[in-house]
């Protein structure tokens, strides 16, 4: 059987991409074939973001974007997918003629499936069925749906549950994605062996709150028991954990972090305010004396600790003196690395609904000031690792020149931590570097963001494949913008 050529577009953050991964699984299985340009595929699918308005217009411009090779290419069927239809399926199908399916969050394991509806229909010449498939999403993937790794065969994104059970005033996560569904620990693990014998060395684990993981079940399974098992899976070297929220962070979960060597002394935490006022606007179970009592406890117990965070300015009635403690405490607070977000306006939130809502050019000073605090903080603290020497990850020549190698340390997450660029191999001259590959190097000097290293030693070379098992790295799914961890 003639196999038809797919491309793939997957926007917005990585439990995202995980989705897009198990669709390109499924495709593959079926009598799909993964095509490495748009132009040469029979179908397009974009799997989209819609969490904030930037996501929003990003989707909207790729969808029209790709729309082009209806006319121009071999396209017959343009599919988004995601969470673009899931909140605005009635509105996309009166302004988007050019899309023929959508497919909301509950529904993209039956890809194929509707697909080969409406492949039936067209070739039939019969009316086709209905354009959207909008449910209240239930599902979430296991270790027994196929899923092609995408990207580094090094690094791979491990999702531990879907959906969320918060309520955030400002996010509209829990109506696009429903409510908390977590996988067991054993499929968990078992996923991870498979992940390792791959090649994947680095684990990030996902979730839209990790510490979320497992309630459903009232905590008989949770974060604090599942970590000691992925420890033990031969192969992975890091893992790391991304969106622990700070108001559910246990002591024994700082425990085992601290005591753990293969989980990375790195945090992605998400706090958003810092005023106990506007926290308790945005519904957040966080205060100010929560924060430092953890922060207190974190810095104690795990030396050298990097910790991430998302802030929101310009929330809602937000005033001038409240900005100004959140810039001082971020000061005291001392974080790594900060991604500063002005409020967004979202439909369907509680925080749209609030009066108080500040100007755009507010909004704007506003983020502006915060980042260049942040910014004279970060360079602070990188100049000070000059003369240091760490363990970094390999992940290959750099973009701007082959003369230099790429390599992040634990504590620099893949594509928004900045980099370590190595230009001087030492008395190791000749030597390849491999992507995967543990090193150590001394830090020289700081460019811009990015810090400049000499290479120390090789400490663990990439592990080659294991007989029978294949990386599938699709150049046919093509990786577009972050999002905001709420």
């Amino acid at each position: 059987m003639k196999k038809s050529p797919v491309y793939f577009v997957s926007l917005g953050c990585p439990k995202n991409l995980v989705d897009s991964q198990v669709m390109l699984g499924k495709l593959e299985n079926d009598r799909y074939e993964i095509a490495k340009e748009p132009d040469q595929a029979e179908v397009i699918i974009v799997n989209t973001c819609s969490f904030i308005q930037a996501a929003k217009e990003e989707s909207i411009e790729t969808i029209l974007e790709m729309s082009q090779f209806k006319e121009e290419g071999n396209c017959k069927a343009l599919v988004v997918s995601g969470c673009l239809p899931q909140r605005y399926a009635k509105e996309l199908e009166k302004e988007m003629p050019e899309v023929d399916l959508m497919i909301g969050t509950g529904q993209y394991h039956k890809i194929t499936e509707l697909l080969d509806q409406h492949e039936k229909a067209r070739e039939q010449g019969a009316p086709l069925p209905q354009r959207s498939y909008i449910d209240f999403p239930a599902f979430i993937h296991t270790e027994k749906d196929a899923r092609v790794h995408t990207g580094p065969k090094f690094s791979g994104f491990l999702k531990l549950s879907e959906g969320c059970n918060r309520r955030c005033a400002f996010c509209i996560i829990p109506k696009l994605r429903g409510n908390v569904r977590s996988r067991t620990i054993a499929s968990l693990v078992e996923e991870a062996k498979v992940m390792a014998a791959e090649g994947v060395r680095e684990l990030n684990l996902v979730a839209q709150d990790l510490t979320e993981y497992g309630m459903e079940w009232k905590y008989k399974e949770n974060l604090e028991m599942l970590l000691p098992e992925l420890c033990k899976v031969e192969g992975i070297e890091w893992i790391r954990l991304h969106y622990v929220y700070p108001d559910q962070f246990s002591d024994e979960l700082v425990e085992i972090i601290a005591r753990e060597p293969k989980i990375v002394k790195y945090l992605d935490m998400p706090i958003q305010h810092t005023n106990d006022r506007v926290l308790g606007l945005m519904n957040r179970r966080l205060t100010k004396a929560k924060l430092y009592d953890l922060m207190g406890k974190l810095r104690a117990k795990i030396p050298g600790l990097v910790i991430r965070t998302s802030i929101i300015v310009g929330f809602p009635s937000e005033t001038d003196a409240e900005f100004k403690e959140l810039c001082d405490d971020l000061e005291k607070l001392d974080l790594d690395h900060v991604g500063v977000f002005s409020y967004s306006k979202e439909e369907g939130t509680k925080a749209a609904e609030m009066d108080g809502q500040l100007h755009a050019n507010v909004k704007r000073k506003r983020r502006k000031a915060l980042i260049e605090l942040l910014q004279r903080q970060r360079g602070s603290k990188l100049s000070g690792l000059i003369g240091s020497q760490v363990q970094v990850m390999v992940e290959g020549s750099a973009e701007e020149t082959a003369l230099l190698i790429q390599a992040r340390m634990p504590t620099q997450a893949q594509e928004i931590d900045g980099r370590v660029l190595i230009n001087d191999l030492g008395t190791h001259e000749g030597l390849t570097l491999n992507p995967g590959d543990l090193a150590t190097v001394e830090i020289t000097e700081l460019a811009d963001m990015d810090l400049v290293a000499k290479l120390v030693r090789v400490e663990k070379p990439a592990i080659q494949q294991t007989a029978g098992l294949t990386t599938r790295i699709s150049k046919g799914l093509e990786m577009r913008s972050g999002s905001v961890a709420h």
